[in-house]
């Protein structure tokens, strides 16, 4: 089985040196799913209510601009406030260490020996880890708050999420804006295949086989349209 990496010293140096950039997956797949699940729920329950097919692009549209803003600036102030919080916790560490140090250095000494360390060679490791404040903080970061201290960027996570909403969220429109022949046929055999599509992308960060991947998000979405369906057919004579 090849591995993934080299694990030669040289090779081992220059990975640990490169900057550790957090991955925008999570908010393209975040923004895709709700893009085309949303846009699909909204052409499934014009549909079920036997509203004109004009009705489906207005909303549709309405929906990919208004709805992909809110989630993009939604999650931006959601990563910013995590960003915020993580600068807090480290303000209030660096009082901590400046106000009562051996407090600070009790904690490293029990987090230490959790993980097996005793005797002389527990105590040098508190040594070296306090002997730095940003190393010290940066354990107590994550051992004591179970944080990780690279974040993403608030805008590159809102930019992410943005673009996949419209992308993927323009998917089930595209029928009614081209004019096809039964376009909610082909609006759903298309919203198919991009909750599969990107199912089957998730499986490259996952030990779920593409297949598997691709099925299981292939049937949350379809689950979420249906039930848009059955409303917009219950709701039919309010119309």
């Amino acid at each position: 089985m090849d591995l993934e990496h080299d694990h030669s010293t040289e090779s081992i140096r220059l990975r640990l040196a490169e900057d550790c950039r957090p991955s925008s997956v999570r908010d393209f797949v975040y923004g895709g799913i709700d893009g085309v699940v949303t846009t699909f729920a909204i052409v499934a329950g014009v549909v079920g209510a036997a509203l004109p097919g004009g009705v489906v692009v207005i909303l549709g549209l309405a929906n990919l601009l208004a709805d992909g803003f809110s989630m993009a600036a939604s999650n931006f102030s959601a990563t910013k406030t995590e960003i915020d919080d993580l600068e807090r916790l480290i303000e209030v560490e660096r009082h901590h260490i400046a106000t009562v140090p051996e407090g600070e250095r009790e904690e490293i000494r029990q987090i230490l020996a959790g993980k097996g360390l005793s005797g002389r060679t527990l105590e040098e490791a508190v040594d070296a880890i306090t002997a730095n404040e940003e190393v010290w903080i940066d354990t107590m970061l994550k051992e004591e708050y179970g944080l990780a201290t690279t974040q993403r960027s608030p805008l590159r996570a809102a930019a992410s999420t943005f673009a996949a909403f419209l992308i993927c969220g323009a998917v089930p429109l595209a029928p009614y804006l081209l004019g096809l022949a039964t376009p909610f046929a082909w609006a759903l055999v298309l919203t198919a295949v991009v909750f599969f599509a990107i199912g089957s992308g998730q499986s490259r960060w996952s030990l779920k086989s593409w297949w598997a991947a691709g099925l299981e998000t292939f049937a949350i979405g379809l689950a979420a349209a249906g039930v848009a369906y059955v409303i917009g057919k219950l709701l039919r004579g309010l119309v």
